[in-house]
């Protein structure tokens, strides 16, 4: 199965494809501190480019596996189109994958807690624990939380978890306080990777296109006037 994923629910453009050999190619935009996202700017074009370095065709695609949040609510609506968009084009199964347990499984550790800024003064967050299975922690399923409750859940862990995200790094000092690790600012662990976004889209189960939604987690920073 060759499997192109992708992700744009963060401030980063990711786009992967897991070729017939396992290996997962990735093509990814990271905008400097302070810089808007360029989702729209790059996102095929990173598609194409992870495609040719992966030595494929679209004729050679199987799945297509796309982030579905929680996340920017601009950048989850960018990708998600695009992903339906070139399912239908290219009669492909398609597969949502929660962006916080992509982020989570890339930290290859026992417990793991992803945090992502949800802006607003809040995170997105959930906490996942083991290797095989790797499951969600009672308790802890994603959710939108003021740093503060955040930090409680963290305090009524038996085990101290691992936080990651940029979410994490915002408020590393309230995490820390509750017991959480979280790496340094610069640890790669912080950052969605796409190789877990293809293979979770290789281990899921394929939706229909049309059904294929964001989850939000929360209502929209702006809603219509009435």
């Amino acid at each position: 199965m060759i499997v192109l994923g992708l992700d744009t629910a963060t401030s980063a453009t990711v786009v992967g494809v897991l070729g017939v050999d396992g290996v997962v190619h990735e093509v990814r935009d990271d905008p400097p501190p302070g810089a808007r996202p360029a989702h729209a700017a790059r996102l095929l074009g990173a598609v194409d480019e992870a495609l040719a370095a992966a030595g494929v065709g679209w004729d050679d695609v199987t799945r297509l596996a796309v982030g579905v949040g929680p996340g920017s609510f601009t950048g989850l609506r960018i990708g998600i189109a695009t992903a339906r968009g070139l399912a239908q084009a290219r009669a492909l199964e398609i597969v949502g994958v929660s962006t916080l347990e992509a982020l989570a499984r890339g930290a290859e550790v026992e417990r793991v807690l992803a945090v992502l800024d949800a802006r607003r003064g809040e995170v997105f967050a959930a906490a996942w624990e083991g290797s095989d299975p790797f499951r969600a922690v009672e308790g802890f399923a994603p959710a939108a939380l003021a740093p503060e409750a955040l930090a409680e859940k963290v305090r009524a862990m038996p085990v101290a978890p691992l936080a990651v995200g940029d979410g994490a790094v915002r408020f590393r000092g309230s995490l820390e306080a509750a017991g959480a690790q979280v790496p340094p600012d610069e640890d790669g662990v912080h950052r969605l990777r796409a190789e877990q976004v293809c293979r979770l889209g290789a281990e899921g189960r394929p939706t229909d296109r049309d059904a294929l939604l964001p989850d939000y987690l929360r209502e929209p920073d702006a809603v219509p006037r009435r």
